[in-house]
């Protein structure tokens, strides 16, 4: 399990939408999220998605850090990406990064940070048992607009059995 756990804005807007934040603490334990993508999903403007991760904060297992520093500069990604990555680098090796844009998946590879997306966490989910089938959560995100590559999926999905 890795020592460090930080998600970005995407796997917590996700997991979210299908009730499954929860995972998180069952799998990682803390997840820690920057300041800048606490702002993201926190806007006020989707209380339905925003109430659970509030009530993920207020639990204490999903806690908002500040990153003291811009290096490095990542002008190619939005504010809550850099930062996620940022804070990924100054924690150490045995971090791993929730992350799902290709692009910030691209850069955090780049600098040797182990990463995770959503899909990865609800595979995690349903090999540990936390939810009955995988399948189910994909078409229900995919219901809610939330599109996962389908390569993507079928790895998951032949991972777990399903």
């Amino acid at each position: 399990m890795a020592a460090i756990v930080i998600a970005d804005a995407s796997p917590l807007i996700a997991l979210a939408r299908v009730n499954g934040l929860g995972w998180l603490e069952a799998l990682f334990g803390q997840v820690l999220v920057t300041e800048e993508v606490m702002a993201e999903v926190l806007s006020g403007g989707y209380p339905a998605r925003e109430e659970p991760i509030q009530a993920a904060i207020a639990s204490g297992w999903l806690r908002a850090v500040a990153v003291d520093s811009s290096e490095p500069a990542l002008p190619d990604l939005d504010e809550g990406e850099a930062a996620s990555i940022r804070l990924a680098l100054v924690s150490g090796p045995q971090t791993l990064l929730l992350i799902d844009e290709r692009a910030g998946r691209a850069v955090a590879e780049a600098f040797g940070i182990r990463l995770a997306g959503t899909a990865a966490v609800i595979g995690m989910a349903r090999q540990r048992r936390l939810i009955d089938s995988a399948r189910a959560v994909f078409a229900e995100l995919h219901a809610n607009d939330f599109r996962i590559a389908p390569a993507v999926i079928q790895a998951v999905l032949e991972r777990c059995g399903e």
